[in-house]
């Protein structure tokens, strides 16, 4: 599969792992390598505060489409991105006044009745982000549209939220949206879910358990695992401190960054014997906040990892 396959193979791709993990940074870095490749993408981040819009120099994403500025370099490119944030309670309100319930749905905004509403019904308000999803997908507002996912346990109770209503609803709007979500979850060209993990023992036992977790109880299609900040020694490293003096203070520390190198290798191996899912590898940045250059830079990594160059 080459990347622009992928890019192609679902409308969706939503981007999970556990905090800390650098899920946005890859969420940010596919979309800006599918737009290298001539793809319109959607960047929507789905709650709570992400870096995804400062990347591009927007300091927050709202619920309109906000279009994304390009680097210099790729002004020319044939693909753009926009960026959008969706709360759940904007998807509820949307809902509602998509069904002819609009002044009902302001009044519900100024008297916080919508916190009885989703405590009564727990999973309505995941239920329905995941709806809005579905529903952009289906109006195609992008070849491809990315979503920045909550972190890897509350990313599980998402996408478990349509089955869990779905068994407690027996008809009704709520069962009619909680079927069509399942059918969505169900079908590998719509949405893939693309668990991020760094190379560590805790993030990777917790992306195996969401791996299984997502197969066994939401069924839906896992993309490759993607580990991010792996440390790449250079070539030629481990015979060059065989011989090195070892009673020299920088020769441990090469030494101490090779044996972490060894440490994290076991690790992505483990991750893939026990998942048997294909493995992205980026590498480790000296940085936190991503600039134009890095963006690019970890676009083309992943590209690369998930089939070929991005342009």
């Amino acid at each position: 599969m080459t990347f622009v396959e992928f890019c192609d193979a679902s409308r969706v791709v939503l981007v999970a792992g556990k905090g800390g993990v650098g899920k946005t940074t890859v969420g940010v870095a596919l979309a800006d390598a599918a737009a290298r490749a001539g793809r319109n993408v959607l960047l929507l981040e789905l709650e709570g505060h992400s870096d995804a819009g400062r990347t591009f120099g927007v300091e927050t994403l709202v619920y309109e489409s906000t279009a994304l500025p390009l680097d210099p370099d790729a002004a020319d490119r044939p693909g753009h991105i926009d960026g959008r944030h969706l709360a759940p309670d904007d998807a509820l309100l949307d809902y509602l006044g998509g069904h002819g319930l609009l002044a009902t749905a302001g009044r519900l905004l100024t008297t916080g009745a919508i916190e009885v509403i989703t405590t009564a019904a727990p999973g309505i308000r995941d239920l329905l982000a995941l709806g809005k999803v579905r529903s952009l997908a289906d109006e195609g507002v992008a070849d491809l549209i990315v979503v920045d996912a909550p972190a890897s346990g509350h990313a599980r109770s998402f996408l478990n939220a349509p089955a869990h209503l779905a068994a407690t609803a027996a008809s009704g709007p709520v069962r009619q949206q909680a079927d069509a979500a399942l059918e969505f979850l169900a079908d590998p060209s719509s949405i893939r879910v693309m668990l991020v993990t760094l190379p560590e023992e805790t993030p990777v036992n917790e992306t195996i358990e969401t791996a299984f977790a997502l197969d066994d109880d939401v069924g839906v299609a896992l993309g490759p695992i993607v580990v991010n900040a792996v440390v790449r020694p250079p070539d030629g490293l481990a015979e060059a401190l065989a011989r090195a003096d070892h009673t020299d203070a920088r020769v441990g520390a090469v030494a101490a960054h090779l044996e972490r190198s060894h440490e994290q290798r076991a690790q992505i191996q483990r991750l893939s014997g026990e998942t048997g899912l294909p493995i992205v590898e980026l590498s480790r940045r000296s940085t936190v906040m991503l600039d134009a250059a890095d963006r690019r830079a970890l676009g083309e990594q992943l590209a690369h990892g998930l089939g070929g160059p991005a342009a």
